[in-house]
């Protein structure tokens, strides 16, 4: 039986059907799950508590996708109206949701993988902070906004030898995708980053050596592998550990 796999969706304005607002998933996250042999499940989006915690209860896995910005006021206490201009926020419903759905996952020990928004998301529920737009409060020599290039491995990242992320790919360098203008800053109590880019910024997260004895599976990435997994298989063996630890006991 294939494991349960919960994906964080995005809010769309209008959808097909009607011009009303619809919650968005691009394929790419499901058929990656697939793929690896999850079944991928969405829920609209929703805060409520009671909600979340039956999602959770009900699933095996939390996949936490990629979007827009994430409210700078959940990571820093004042924000200037020119930083504030430079974000695409997403629906305040999705950051509230998501926020929930990540301290649920980790109250009952789920495995979660976490994508390019959804690794921010992370450090961000944990208490870390945020660039919140990096070619102003973190230049450096890697573009890290190549939209176009979404599907192309467009710069190496390094990886820690002693990390989960290294025993995946098979190796310490990782060709990735690059498409957002945040980051992580400082990484929370309780995460090591295991990736890095040529200029530092922080790929990969997973818990440290103390809380990775007390929490479930966790691995978070800013790239985007559900885009590379086809043609390149470190990024699709990504999907399989995951689902893979979704099959086990909690």
């Amino acid at each position: 039986m294939r494991p349960v796999i919960l994906v964080s969706p995005s809010i769309a304005a209008a959808g097909v059907e009607m011009p009303d607002p619809s919650i968005s998933v691009a394929g790419a996250y499901l058929e990656s799950v697939m793929r690896a042999g999850g079944l991928p499940v969405s829920l609209p989006l929703s805060d409520d508590p009671e909600l979340v915690a039956d999602a959770i209860a009900r699933s095996d896995g939390l996949l936490l996708t990629g979007g827009e910005d994430i409210e700078p006021i959940l990571h820093r206490a004042e924000v200037s109206d020119a930083l504030r201009a430079t974000c695409f926020l997403d629906h305040p419903v999705r950051d509230a949701m998501e926020l929930a759905l990540i301290r649920e996952a980790f109250r009952q020990r789920l495995p979660v993988f976490a994508i390019c928004r959804g690794h921010q998301m992370v450090n961000v529920a944990l208490g870390g902070s945020l660039f919140i737009d990096l070619p102003t409060e973190s230049p450096g020599g890697v573009n890290h906004n190549q939209v176009p290039r979404r599907f192309e491995a467009v710069h190496p990242i390094h990886i820690e030898p002693d990390s989960r992320l290294a025993g995946i790919v098979g190796g310490l360098q990782l060709g990735v995708n690059s498409t957002h203008h945040q980051a992580v800053n400082q990484p929370a109590s309780g995460l090591r980053a295991v990736g890095r880019a040529d200029d530092g910024l922080v790929e990969a997260m997973e818990w440290d050596i103390n809380a990775a004895k007390t929490n479930g599976w966790f691995l978070s990435v800013q790239f985007h592998p559900e885009r590379l997994a086809p043609t390149l298989p470190a990024h699709a063996r990504l999907f399989a550990a995951f689902v893979e630890a979704c099959r086990s006991p909690r």
